[in-house]
């Protein structure tokens, strides 16, 4: 009698709530079940070649990563698109709950952060050609650290003279500015609006429109398998063909 006595009677509206969930969840398409799966078990953004590859042949790749991220857009985390790759990340609305005050062991010098935004906007460039376009010649410990950062790699070899090495930002750039794409760069109206340059510019003055197409371009070489002594190539079994 006492075990009955303590027994909870569930409410309706809860029994009603509970029906509906289950609903739900039998309603809703194995595939997605597995897409969402997927996201959330991975340790690092995946791209849509390996999505497609766990799923089954006759879905719709691309409308069901539209579906999950209108399902999952007003929700404490959100599906994002970084570069050509899919994750799950904390709501920017949000963020600032999960922040960890934390020790910066290197701050970027004005250098650093100018050679940063050359390199974004005009990739695949050279060092002499961020040299060129911000007027200086550059410290070595100013390309150290932005790789150190993970925000910049080398692409290439450029098919000049001498072929020296071409740089790029990296995935990990797109990721900690926040940016699907490197479309989503400021652009010249924006950057004047922020005050970040002189309503005053000379005439013709333009911000490029910046590319993060990881294929080479037709004036660069591949990276050969004796730059991995100098710590610049990727592994040979990643070298593009």
């Amino acid at each position: 009698m006492a075990a009955l006595a303590e027994r909870r009677i569930i409410p309706h509206e809860e029994l009603q709530a509970r029906a509906e969930e289950k609903s739900e969840a039998q309603a809703r398409p194995e595939h997605m079940r597995l897409l969402e799966a997927l996201l959330f078990a991975a340790a690092v953004p995946l791209d849509e070649k390996t999505l497609s590859a766990r799923l089954p042949e006759d879905v719709d790749l691309k409308a069901c990563l539209r579906a999950l991220q209108a399902e999952f857009a007003s929700r404490g985390v959100n599906l994002v698109r970084i570069g050509n790759k899919w994750t799950f990340r904390t709501a920017g609305d949000l963020s600032w709950l999960l922040t960890k005050l934390a020790v910066v062991p290197r701050k970027l010098s004005r250098a650093a952060i100018e050679t940063l935004a050359v390199i974004a906007y005009h990739q695949p460039v050279t060092r002499a050609e961020v040299e060129e376009i911000r007027g200086v010649v550059m410290s070595k410990g100013t390309f150290d650290v932005l790789m150190e950062t993970g925000w910049i790699r080398p692409r290439g070899r450029r098919k000049v003279p001498g072929r020296p090495i071409t740089y790029g930002t990296t995935e990990d750039f797109l990721s900690h500015f926040g940016l699907e794409t490197l479309n989503d760069l400021p652009g010249l109206e924006e950057l004047k609006g922020s005050g970040l340059l002189d309503n005053r510019l000379p005439p013709g003055f333009a911000v490029p429109m910046p590319s993060d197409d990881p294929m080479l371009r037709a004036d660069e070489d591949p990276l050969e398998p004796g730059d991995l002594d100098l710590g610049l190539a990727p592994p040979p079994e990643r070298v593009e063909e």
